[in-house]
């Protein structure tokens, strides 16, 4: 038995071992990690997001994934950490001088640039090629290389001089272990988040119910009770006299003239301590008192007097 020709067959031909595992080229991985989104696998173009585990994406790609969730889409495992766009932080990229771009040809070739990175650290100047470690800070969203951000030991942002700490600073594309490490802070922060909304409700409504109770009850009750003292004939007697007296106050405060009580003595304006003018004004004056010859005589000249 044998082939055609003559040929004589070999062993690895004829017997088939283990397969090989196929290794990933390092190169492609790294151009494919930072120079196409994760989630739509296109070219990364700004607007630039990236998540809490350090992923990079179209902001425009996160957007249509968070409208449709479909399960259908079998790259929506890879952003199924995202809830919502606060999840994400729009990065501030520095341009690279070195990066020639796309250069277009006549007849409609491309040629992509993949030597050199498009983005450089603003502060070392190392490209954002995956071969050195680069991150971002949540706060700002400004991207460095990790060996900027070491040998330049600050508080503040280098460039827009933002206050950070440690839990802000992000590896983008990191390994394993930096992932692991970032999904335990991502889930500490959103518990902290949760129960600090719990917290602020019961508040919310502590100060709304305070105020319902002001708009009910503006002022004091004017209704009181009556003390069981005050309903003898003792309080009875005081209230009869003091009714007179509350009268009397009331017409002299409205201005009107109020009649002496029965009880109190008259006395004559001629004993009083006014001018002889004002009391001339009266009957009992002296010289309203005259005799008959004195007093004159009423004459009438009408005819219907006679």
């Amino acid at each position: 038995m044998g082939c055609d020709g003559g040929t004589i067959p070999k062993r690895h031909e004829l017997v088939k071992g283990p397969k090989k595992i196929e290794k990933v080229d390092k190169d492609a991985e790294l151009v494919a990690q930072w120079n196409y989104c994760t989630l739509s696998q296109e070219i990364l173009r700004r607007p630039i997001v990236a998540c809490e585990l350090g992923r990079l994406y179209n902001k425009d790609a996160v957007i249509e994934f968070l409208l449709d969730k479909s399960a259908e889409k079998a790259l929506g495992k890879a952003a199924s950490h995202i809830k919502s766009i606060k999840n994400v932080t729009e990065l501030r990229l520095s341009d690279n001088p070195a990066w020639e771009g796309d250069k277009g040809n006549t007849k409609g070739d491309k040629h992509d640039d993949l030597q050199r990175a498009r983005f450089i650290c603003p502060v070392v100047g190392l490209e954002m090629n995956g071969r050195h470690r680069f991150c971002f800070l949540r706060c700002c969203g400004c991207v460095f290389s990790e060996r900027a951000l070491k040998e330049i030991k600050a508080e503040v942002c280098h460039t827009c001089g933002a206050a950070f700490q440690e839990d802000d600073v992000i590896v983008l594309n990191g390994t394993k272990e930096d992932v692991e490490v970032l999904k335990t802070r991502m889930e500490e922060r959103r518990l902290r988040a949760k129960l600090e909304k719990k917290t602020k409700k019961p508040k919310a409504a502590e100060s709304v119910s305070k105020s319902d109770v002001v708009e009910e009850a503006p002022g004091p009750s004017k209704v009181t009770a009556e003390k069981p003292e005050e309903t003898g004939l003792d309080f009875r007697e005081k209230k009869t006299n003091s009714a007179p007296r509350s009268a009397a106050i009331n017409e002299s405060s409205s201005g009107k003239a109020r009649k002496p009580p029965c009880g109190a003595m008259k006395r004559s304006i001629a004993e009083s301590e006014e001018s002889e003018a004002y009391k001339s004004l009266f009957t009992t004056h002296s010289s309203a008192k005259r005799s008959k010859e004195e007093s004159a005589h009423w004459v009438t000249h009408t005819s219907y007097c006679f």
